[in-house]
């Protein structure tokens, strides 16, 4: 799965919210000639041609104007997205372009902005990029090769995450005028080449030169200077901690291109900070800032009854897109030995009442997640069969026996009956896994250590979820306590591995790829900053994750993917939670958009735009 660079900056950020959408590619829309191209594709042939001129999801001649607000949730302390250091600020990633620009309405397409072409040979060991005349700075000076082979060697020393990301690009060398080539450390790797069109390109000379003030600028620390950038919106206002503004770039140079038109079309977008999601919910009720996706069951159903949303003033909308859903979950950190057995985390999902928790926190709205591609071919489901079971036979006895006699399914809590024969069984697999109770009731181990958990929270709005769970645990003699912290500290103690249990998903695409080593890979899980959470070093996952990247063709994928997901519910890492099959969005009523929203994201605010009559008709409401 190729991550859009905005997604890649939003996970390094740790603001709170969706990942966002998520590319995934593989190759050229005619893998193996090393012809050049106008776009990169996994499924094949690409949607649009060369000759297109502009996506079918926007409006070529959408009015541009006005102003849009969002809300970020915390502080921030930085505009520098590319250094591991520091809290950044929402938008600064708008202000940037990457060498390829994502297709909403493919799941798996990118197309050249920086780059009008690119190419690669059919073993997929290197990459080409022809880069545009035009591709320029905000003060005019050219973007050039050494600007490109000098993003990627500062990025991967700047960030674990970039340098994760990019580990297989060993080498980048000018071939041309105008033109890059990146090498790979492995042939077949079939997402290498989408996964260097995703990359931003900074100025060189900016980056190595020198502040107003005469110090030398530095990529791996935090600033609140501006960053000298390419993109379609400019930094126009800071106000540390509080708000950004990014103003539209009126000489934009990549304005008329296919993949930029009808794109990014208000004057100015900002960024204002709340303290929690409570705050943010009052503060958009009060008309303080513009869309919203909510979270909230609760506020979903009860919550917009104010009387903007009576007037028609704000608008609730569910969208539905063809995204898997993620794996929403309570994620186990098993570094720490307590966890370590996948019995005791079993147990952890006999004590969680789903059932209840719908029915009576969010009023019938969500599905219990059985997999970690819901919603797509990809989930495993029934028993294994075929290319799927020749797979996980070569791993028969170094996985857990029950990939092979049973489907996964989660505790089910359809009457009290069923809530008190949970209970037991999960006592029955907590003694088995060596808990015992103790004098003060609270399970000890043979050392006699209690067995002590904490929840760790970002936000107070899972409190009224977790705290009935922590009350099925205390029944049990599991000791458990919530604590919930500021995204600051919260981000700190996540990307450390600090912590017991969090709530966390993993946001997933119809195309599984290297990401799959972030999540889940052994190298991954001591590295900080990483999404392997849960800490997972398993040799069998490792090479499942192989044969997933490495799959010749969609069937071997899906075949490979299933396996991948049978072995990683049957571990028990995480204890799943739920999900809905649309997002939930409300907004004040002034903007407009296309007629039909591609399939795989809502693209707000890209491809909306202000809509003078809807903003009066508010304002005289």
């Amino acid at each position: 799965m190729i991550l859009s660079r905005r997604t890649i900056l939003q996970l390094i950020s740790v603001i709170g919210g969706s990942a966002g959408f998520k590319l995934l590619g593989v190759s050229s829309a005619r893998a193996g000639d090393n012809d050049w191209r106008h776009g990169l594709s996994l499924f094949g042939e690409l949607r649009y041609p060369p000759e297109f001129k502009h996506f079918d999801y926007v409006d070529p001649d959408a009015p541009r104007g006005g102003r849009v607000r969002m809300y970020g949730i915390g502080t921030f302390d930085s505009l520098n997205p590319y250094t591991f250091k520091g809290a950044v600020g929402g938008l600064v990633s708008w202000t940037f372009d990457s060498l390829m620009e994502q297709s909403l309405d493919e799941a798996s397409a990118e197309y050249g902005l920086v780059a009008e072409a690119a190419k690669h040979p059919d073993d997929f060991s290197q990459v080409s990029f022809r880069l545009r005349k035009q591709a320029q700075f905000h003060d005019g000076t050219p973007m050039t090769p050494e600007d490109v082979i000098w993003t990627l060697q500062a990025l991967k020393e700047s960030h674990p995450q970039y340098a994760f990301y990019y580990k297989n690009v060993t080498m980048a060398e000018q071939t041309g005028e105008r033109e890059v080539t990146f090498v790979f450390s492995e042939k077949g790797n079939r997402e290498l080449p989408n996964i260097t069109g995703q990359l931003p390109v900074l100025s060189k000379k900016w980056w190595t030169g020198k502040k107003p003030d005469g110090t030398e600028r530095d990529i791996k620390a935090t600033t609140l200077e501006a960053p000298l950038g390419s993109g379609p919106y400019k930094l126009s206002d800071v106000k540390p901690g509080r708000s950004i503004t990014v103003k539209r770039v009126k000489n934009y140079w990549a304005q008329d291109l296919p993949v930029q038109k009808g794109k990014n079309n208000f004057e100015e977008i900002t960024m204002i900070y709340f303290r929690d999601q409570i705050v943010a919910f009052e503060a958009f009720k009060g008309d303080q800032f513009d869309w919203r996706r909510e979270n909230s069951s609760k506020n979903w159903a009860t919550g917009y009854n104010f009387p903007a949303v009576k007037r028609g003033a704000v608008v609730q909308e569910e969208i539905t897109l063809k995204n898997p859903h993620s794996m929403q979950c309570f994620a186990f950190n098993t570094r720490r030995s307590k966890f370590s057995d996948p019995r005791l985390r079993l147990a952890f999902n006999y004590a969680f009442d789903f059932e209840w928790s719908n029915a009576n926190l969010f009023y019938g709205q969500y599905r219990r997640t059985t997999s970690y591609f819901a919603g797509s071919e990809l989930a495993a489901s029934g028993l294994p069969q075929a290319d799927e079971l020749a797979i996980l036979n070569e791993f028969k006895g170094q996985i857990p026996d029950e990939v092979f006699s049973g489907e996964y399914r989660n505790p089910e809590n359809n009457s009290p009956q069923d809530r008190r024969k949970n209970l037991r069984q999960a006592a029955k697999l907590l003694k088995a896994a060596g808990w015992t109770a103790g004098k003060d009731r609270v399970l000890v181990n043979a050392k006699g250590e209690k067995l002590e958990v904490e929840f760790l929270l970002v936000s107070p709005l899972f409190e009224r979820i977790v705290l009935p769970y922590t009350e099925q645990l205390q029944r049990l003699g599991v000791k458990s306590k919530v604590r919930t912290v500021d995204s600051a500290q919260y981000g700190r103690r996540t990307q450390n591995f600090d912590f017991d249990i969090i709530v966390t998903g993993w946001g997933q695409s119809l195309s599984p790829g290297n990401e799959q080593r972030e999540y889940w890979g052994s190298a991954a899980a001591d590295r900080p900053g990483s999404q392997n959470y849960t800490g997972i070093k398993n040799a069998v996952i490792d090479r499942l994750i192989d044969i997933v990247i490495y799959a010749k063709d969609r069937g071997e994928l899906v075949a490979a993917t299933r396996a991948l997901d049978r072995v990683l519910l049957w571990n028990q890492y995480v204890v799943p939670m739920w999900h809905i099959p649309y997002a939930r969005t409300a907004r004040w009523n002034r903007f407009g958009r296309p007629d039909k929203l591609p399939d795989y994201a809502i693209g707000f605010p890209q491809i909306w735009w202000w809509d003078d009559a809807k903003a009066k008709k508010v304002k005289s409401g």
